[in-house]
């Protein structure tokens, strides 16, 4: 799919939230009406768009509740079950974190209303330089990694979190326990491998070495794919992200043969100081040829 496809599909996503804003939306349901798997239209909404998926829905929602509050005088209660709310309780703490203030004081103070208007996506072709890729068909490997499953709308916050809890345990494995040669840590894969489409497998892992035995951790089977292979270098994470915005804004824009093939994707970080003006970084993504 190329962005031209991904800027439509967005778009169409945005719409279908706005004409449905009072009903039950989820990742799927969006997913469905656009024709894009979950596992890509959450990170290409949350690239090209700023937000996660649900983000974007709640943070609408609070606006026009709080439109609702000023202009129609509504009751928090009605207002709560609106929008979507289990309890007027909820509700209230959701509002004073989005506006600043409760239902109450904003009622009396509705010039600090925190507006939230609905996202126009556009495209916008970029940077100064060419893109450094490949295209290379892989056979199927083995990965050695430890994982987690993720919510879709929670997984960009907490994705990070996972990392900065396995740092020390990875450095000390890289010194101590002999995996220095598989390089734990060497990638981070998430796996859209889940049924019920909410949810998808995260892993931080290293090459696979048969005569490594911890059974902490499991043995991740990568299928033979066609891979696009993008290079970075720079500082992370600001590198990395920066090209990950550049696949999705440019590539796809400019390549009328390959679009993306299946749930994978697969950042990998070489050794070396990753602060460093010079560190070297991939993000392979699976592909196909276009019909």
């Amino acid at each position: 799919m190329r962005v031209l496809e991904w800027t439509k599909a967005l778009r169409e996503s945005v719409e279908y939230i706005e004409k449905n804003i009072l009903s039950d939306l989820s990742l799927e349901i969006l997913a469905k009406q656009v024709y894009i798997s979950p596992f890509y239209l959450q990170k290409a909404f949350n690239i090209m768009c700023g937000y996660t998926v649900w983000e974007y829905i709640r943070n609408r929602r609070l606006y026009l509740a709080g439109l609702d509050l000023i202009e129609k005088d509504d009751k928090v209660i009605d207002l709560a079950y609106r929008y979507g709310y289990e309890t007027p309780e909820s509700f209230s703490k959701a509002f004073k974190r989005f506006h600043g203030l409760s239902p109450m004081k904003l009622k009396k103070q509705p010039y600090k209303i925190k507006v939230f208007h609905p996202i126009e996506i556009s495209i916008s072709i970029k940077g100064g330089s060419q893109l450094d890729y490949t295209i290379e068909e892989m056979e199927s490997f083995k990965v050695l990694a430890k994982g987690k499953r993720f919510s879709y709308e929670s997984a960009f916050d907490q994705i990070p979190e996972y990392w900065k809890k396995w740092k020390e345990k990875l450095a000390v494995a890289l010194k101590d326990d002999g995996s220095a040669g598989m390089c734990i840590g060497k990638y981070g894969i998430s796996i859209d491998a889940t049924n019920n489409h909410h949810e998808f497998d995260y892993y931080i892992g290293g090459d696979y070495q048969e005569s490594y035995r911890d059974k902490t951790y499991e043995i991740i089977d990568i299928p033979a794919l066609t891979w696009a292979k993008f290079y970075c270098i720079g500082p992370m994470p600001t590198s990395l992200q920066a090209l990950n915005t550049r696949i999705f804004n440019e590539w796809l824009a400019e390549n009328e043969d390959y679009q993306i093939s299946c749930g994978y994707n697969i950042e990998v970080y070489h050794q070396g100081d990753i602060y460093d003006l010079n560190y070297k970084s991939e993000i392979w993504i699976p592909v196909k040829r276009q019909n």
